[in-house]
């Protein structure tokens, strides 16, 4: 915990300092505040108004969705289960496709996040209305649910890009990868709210999603409502990443690979691995913000392609080790 809380203040320095521009560390401290002067100016407008709101949602971003993978996870029982897996992500990126190629910024610049944020909650009702209608409510009903949903969605996604206007195919493409380019002080509140949802969730109710390690039935004698529970969780976090695909657009695999790179150092239970989840989610998505900002300068690359390579590698990687 100590280390990860290290990394996230020494990478978000990191991101503030380093972009198309380059600030020596010593400006950037200055700008901040941080030993006692107060600096104005080109660089100090640089840092406070553009990079310092892009490195808080980073951090938000990358814990919220850190968490929502653990969550996921724990209550369908399923090591793969994160927001794609459950068209969360789709729903939000089909939503907002849909501004950016027909419908234009009828709302302003909130047009975009509630489009987006729109997209996710009909996903998610999508999904909880064809569980309802089946007999049983399991972990497997639930996620077949979900991929039906979101191959259903990215078909949309898919339709709108082609069936709209051209000219925005390179915005839907950035958006649809996910990047931070958006963040501003009016809108890190929402990637706040997003993460903060999912965490304040999760860690009240740590004890109840230890029990599902136990399996349903335990669970069930135990005093939890499993079906209630996994519906619930479902809901929150389905909340928090149509929130933060409202602001971030869709990056994947940080749900999936979070939480496995957390368990063998918080251990299974979920006080300490919901903690580490959030800890290490914020250090995954900074070091691939200041990586997309500085690998192609001065263009900046999609965070999402940064974490799908890191993601595909870990996946080869658990594939190997667990096969041996």
């Amino acid at each position: 915990m100590a280390a990860g809380a290290a990394a996230i203040a020494a990478l978000a320095l990191l991101s503030i300092a380093y972009g198309s521009t380059v600030i020596a560390l010593s400006d950037v401290v200055a700008a901040l505040g941080l030993d006692g002067h107060v600096v104005s100016g080109p660089v100090a407008k640089i840092v406070v108004d553009l990079r310092l709101p892009r490195t808080i949602m980073a951090i938000c971003v990358g814990a919220g969705l850190g968490v929502i993978g653990a969550l996921l996870q724990t209550v369908t029982r399923n090591d793969l289960a994160d927001p794609f897996l459950f068209g969360l992500s789709s729903g939000a990126a089909a939503g907002a496709v849909s501004v950016i190629t027909i419908f234009g910024d009828r709302f302003g610049i909130w047009t975009l996040p509630v489009a987006a944020f729109t997209g996710g909650i009909l996903a998610a009702g999508i999904v909880l209305l064809l569980v309802s209608r089946v007999r049983g409510q399991g972990p497997e009903r639930l996620i077949l649910a979900g991929l039906a949903v979101s191959f259903m969605f990215i078909a949309l996604t898919n339709y709108l890009v082609f069936a709209g206007d051209q000219r925005a195919a390179h915005s839907v493409l950035f958006w649809t990868m996910g990047g931070l380019g958006l963040a501003r002080w009016d809108n890190v509140g929402l990637a706040a709210l997003g993460a903060g949802t999912i965490l304040a969730y999760a860690l009240w109710n740590h004890r109840k999603l230890d029990a599902f390690l136990a399996g349903e039935n335990a669970a069930e004698s135990l005093g939890v409502p499993v079906v209630r529970m996994r519906r619930t969780a479902f809901l929150v976090a389905a909340f928090s990443t149509a929130i933060l695909v409202s602001v971030a657009g869709v990056i994947g695999f940080v749900g999936l690979m979070i939480p496995h790179l957390s368990r063998p150092l918080a251990g299974p239970l979920h006080l300490r691995l919901i903690a580490s989840c959030a800890l290490f989610g914020a250090v995954l998505l900074l070091a691939s913000d200041l990586l997309a900002r500085t690998l192609l300068p001065p263009q900046e690359l999609p965070i999402g392609i940064i974490t799908s390579s890191v993601g595909a590698f870990f996946v080869v990687t658990m594939l190997i080790r667990n096969r041996s």
